[in-house]
């Protein structure tokens, strides 16, 4: 069968009349790429309301990490469903919620003993971060990235430093939080170049930071995404991490990883940090764990976890639908080798994206791992002029002609669609793309 099949030109009367309804009743807080409205999905693909079938490339923003409708991921959920909802484990205690730390202890990038805490969201899973980092440090601040996005509540908002209207109006955030630069190797901050500037960013922050005003002995934590995701699908330079953590432990400062978007496979690792053989103190998981139904975790090496009963719980965190989930999407992964298509299709992907880059004057850079890859978007190559207005125009015409596509940054069209995803439909997306990229190029 193929796909992508466009009955009706995006948005059609149904959604229309949807969105229409969302206007009157919802929060206008919430920011859409484009008015698709689903009505169903299976596989790779999403039915729109209209009847339009378009082939998935964000997953749900990254979320629906083993497609749509998986049948193991179904049976799972329907049979916990079968014999209980909810049983809060703030209080009490049931199976596989414990089974599911174990299993998670398994593959979490650290070695030794591990703890898990659940939430319902990577933003609640971040904020566990800060409060067991203050907790087991006794430290009060932190360090995080510019571009980086770690979430909405006002602890994660306070570390996200992504797009000002994230933050706008919500000061005084909270105190303490230093932002330095990402290793952004294409835009590099200091105007060096990669091969030969030595982590010039790892060491402004020992010159700078610690040694100008920041007492390095009161950092609870520096947390970094292994690739940044709402930043622009950055992706750091193979020396960065292994000098960073140097520095971090020559002060005892813990290392988290924010691994909400680039975890559970979608580098071709388990989690992306892995990639630079580097063991962090802290790794925060969402989206992708449960593949749709709400689950969070922080998870750290046990002696971290060393607070008291009280001191932090979750009434709804580890819900064992979730749990039942979350078991079902490890081992859909393991039993179907989803690392391995991440890192084939990704890496498919990434080639034929690198391909166009030659022949296409407004691609700038291609970068990614696995299936977790991004394409700057830029006016002028030697310039290097962001593109943002036309990044958008893009990304509306692949919708418009069955692609779901979103964009990330200002500036970078992000491929991320669900670790089942097939050769078959990898190319006409792909085709999709470079016809919408030529057409702004025309224009």
């Amino acid at each position: 069968m193929t796909y992508p099949k466009i009955k009706v030109t995006p948005p059609g009367p149904k959604a229309k009349a949807i969105v229409d309804r969302d206007a009157a009743v919802i929060s206008p807080s919430f920011g859409r790429a484009y008015p698709l409205v689903v009505e169903s999905a299976e596989g790779n693909i999403v039915r729109d309301v209209d009847g339009n079938e378009f082939i998935d490339m964000n997953a749900g923003l990254a979320v629906c990490s083993v497609g749509h409708g998986h049948p193991k991921l179904k049976e799972a959920i329907k049979d916990q469903v079968d014999k209980f909802i909810h049983y809060s484990y703030t209080d009490f205690y049931y199976d596989n919620y414990v089974e599911l730390g174990e299993e998670l202890a398994k593959i979490l990038p650290m070695g030794g003993d591990k703890k898990v805490f659940y939430g319902n969201s990577g933003a609640e899973a971040i904020e566990a971060a800060m409060k067991v980092s203050r907790w087991h440090t006794g430290r009060q601040g932190y360090i995080a990235y510019i571009g980086s996005f770690h979430g909405r509540t006002l602890g994660a908002v306070s570390l996200t430093a992504s797009k000002p209207y994230q933050r706008r109006r919500f000061a005084p955030l909270i105190p303490g939080v230093e932002h330095v630069f990402y290793p952004y190797c294409y835009r590099c901050p200091f105007n060096l170049d990669c091969d030969s500037c030595d982590m010039a960013c790892v060491d402004y922050i020992d010159d700078h930071l610690f040694h100008k005003y920041v007492p390095p002995e009161e950092v609870a934590m520096l947390i970094a995404e292994p690739i940044q995701g709402e930043g622009g699908y950055v992706v750091p330079p193979d020396a960065y991490f292994p000098k960073l953590k140097k520095l971090l432990d020559e002060h005892g400062i813990l290392f988290a990883v924010d691994e909400v978007q680039s975890g559970v496979g979608r580098t071709g690792k388990w989690f992306a940090i892995e990639h630079w053989g580097v063991e962090p103190d802290i790794v925060c998981v969402a989206k992708g764990i449960a593949a749709g139904m709400p689950l969070g975790v922080m998870a750290s090496k046990a002696e971290i976890q060393d607070w008291t009963p009280g001191s932090h719980a979750s009434t709804f965190g580890g819900n064992p639908v979730s749990c039942a989930a979350a078991l079902s999407v490890l081992d859909i992964i393991k039993t179907e080798d989803l690392l391995k298509n991440a890192e084939v299709e990704g890496g498919y992907i990434k080639k034929r994206l690198e391909e166009m880059m030659e022949v296409h004057p407004m691609i700038g850079d291609v970068r990614g791992k696995g299936l977790m890859v991004g394409v700057e978007v830029v006016k002028d190559k030697d310039s290097k002029e962001v593109a943002s207005k036309e990044t958008e125009e893009i990304m509306m015409d692949c919708f418009r002609n069955g692609l779901a596509i979103v964009n990330c940054g200002v500036n970078v069209i992000r491929w991320m669609p669900p670790l089942t995803i097939t050769r078959d439909l990898i190319d006409p997306s792909l085709e999709i793309f470079e016809k919408a990229l030529s057409k702004i190029e025309a224009a």
